[in-house]
């Protein structure tokens, strides 16, 4: 694999933005613990045990196997209109104090057997307590799982939101285009783990402040100057375990904002958007329903003036493959209240036929223009190219799809590859300072996150830098990168799986 191997120093608590753990703390010591004494998760590789062996997980006591049946579930069409309701927050001065205890504290259960709870901080990992070292084989008890499977029956539903008037239909010519010359690939040097930001033991505490236990992704765009604004995916409150995302309390997105400009030591959420008491608002409405629109996931965000818009896919369900999703659509939403409600465009939309690309998209203002880099959806597919002027984002027919050295209007079908290989979860920011392309992405064959940088949109695209192996970070996805990076320094999000919360990297970049 090309670039740098991860700093050994990553997996020591001292170099990732959390106090070292009290001596007499019940908790592993590799785990960070934030500033109120919280055990946090760590997403690195787990270090040898004492005997030098591996931590192997410990054999499950059973193993069920799913078996499907039909459920048929009745689907109003259209759906209810979105709840808009948004609280203020009332945080303590203590950052150490929990503003809502009757919401997010566990209630004691008197008929619980001693010890059964477990850590807060746990991991999830293996050999991590109650373990009784006998190297004695169990033989796991195999069962059947019989589990629904939605068949969505469409119904008349209600009125549901108001229709929009569809834009005016304004093609663009085809133009031709060049590429730039092709530039050395990033140079990474050292990559460190920051902090982590959400979930229990965070410098943040999203699980005691806005009941965000669980959740992924991490995306960041400037809404003005001063402030970014940072957008989370599926996300689960108190009831939430680890490993993945599990939960009663479901929101398909979250919405914080930040004004940390030192993300030395990590990134403080100011605020998140709220609709109750310490509660985070889902702020892109989903209707929750397997096969019909499982969930609806952010995959960038922009401001334009005063409006901020947010990238996202519609996921009819997940693929049966892991990391596989099929999706209904990708479309843009917009708020004009610096995030506190939004919209979502009702033609603003790239319908999923024949895996069409520009499913999964990361969308950056430059210039007249926004660019618009897309994947199908999944974790498979290559990476093509659109722009559209600054003023017409919400009209599709506006948009030229870069084909063979041409910006060709209406089809996004005929868009070529703009990079070698398939891409998942894409993060495209343009330096101002150093004039320069950065693009970031999860290859899901390597394993890797990658870097590459062009003098323009469409490339020639550098070759790839790892930023991230998941030799190191078993579990991680994502590379979110933060807008206020520079030239020689680059933060970036990236999200584990069994820990299921997002962490804040740094990687040292050599100009």
């Amino acid at each position: 694999m090309a670039g740098v191997p991860l700093c050994v120093a990553a997996v020591v608590a001292a170099t990732i933005g959390f106090t070292a753990a009290p001596a007499a703390a019940e908790t592993i010591p590799w785990l960070p613990v934030n500033a109120c004494g919280e055990t946090g998760f760590n997403p690195a590789k787990e270090p040898p045990s004492p005997g030098g062996g591996p931590l192997l997980p410990p054999i499950p006591p059973s193993v069920s196997i799913p078996i499907p049946y039909p459920d048929f579930v009745p689907v109003p069409v259209p759906g209810p209109t979105a709840d808009q309701t948004r609280v203020a927050q009332d945080l303590p001065a203590d950052p150490c104090a929990d503003p809502c205890p009757d919401l997010t504290d566990p209630v004691d259960d008197p008929e619980a057997e001693p010890g059964s709870s477990g850590s807060a901080g746990s991991s999830g990992s293996a050999g991590s307590s109650g373990s009784s070292g006998s190297s004695a084989l169990t033989i796991p008890k195999i069962s059947i799982d019989p589990r629904p499977e939605t068949i969505p029956i469409p119904v008349p539903g209600g009125p549901g939101p108001e229709p929009q008037p569809a834009p005016p239909v304004e093609i663009n010519p085809a133009e031709r285009g060049s590429l730039t010359a092709p530039v050395a690939k990033p140079e990474v040097g050292d990559v460190r783990l920051v902090s982590q930001l959400t979930g229990r033991g965070s410098e943040n505490r999203t699980d005691k402040r806005w009941q965000v236990d669980g959740t992924d992704l991490g995306i960041t765009w400037e809404t003005k100057p001063g402030e970014v604004a940072v957008a989370f995916g599926d996300t689960f409150g108190k009831d939430w375990a680890p490993p993945g995302a599990f939960g009663e309390d479901w929101r398909s997105n979250v919405l914080g904002h930040s004004t940390d400009t030192d993300l030395s030591d990590g990134m403080t959420i100011d605020s998140m958007v709220q609709d109750s008491r310490c509660h985070a608002a889902e702020i892109i409405d989903s209707r929750h329903i397997n096969n019909f629109e499982t969930t609806t996931i952010p995959t960038s965000g922009f401001a334009i003036g005063d409006r901020q818009y947010l990238s996202y896919m519609s996921v009819k369900r997940w693929s049966m493959v892991p990391g596989m999703w099929y999706t209904n659509y990708g479309g843009i939403a917009y708020s004009d209240d610096n995030g506190q409600t939004w919209t979502k465009d009702q033609h603003a939309k790239w319908d999923n036929i024949f895996g069409a690309r520009f499913q999964v998209s990361a969308m950056v203002p430059q210039g007249d223009y926004v660019y618009m880099f897309g994947t199908p959806n999944g974790r498979i597919g290559t990476i093509g190219l659109a722009r559209v002027p600054v003023d017409r984002v919400l009209n599709t027919t506006s948009y030229q799809y870069w084909s063979d050295g041409t910006w060709t209007p209406v089809s996004q079908h005929l868009a070529t590859p703009i990079v070698g290989g398939v891409a998942s979860e894409l993060s495209v920011r343009y330096d101002a300072t150093a004039d320069t392309w950065l693009m970031s992405y999860l290859e899901p064959v390597g394993g890797s996150i990658i870097l590459r940088r062009s003098s323009s949109p469409q490339g020639a695209w550098s070759d790839g830098a790892t930023l991230v192996d998941t030799a190191d970070y078993p579990m991680a996805y994502g590379g979110f990168m933060h807008p206020w990076s520079t030239d020689r320094d680059l933060y970036f999000t990236i999200s584990e799986w069994d820990s299921y919360n997002v962490y804040l990297m740094h990687a040292s970049l050599h100009p």
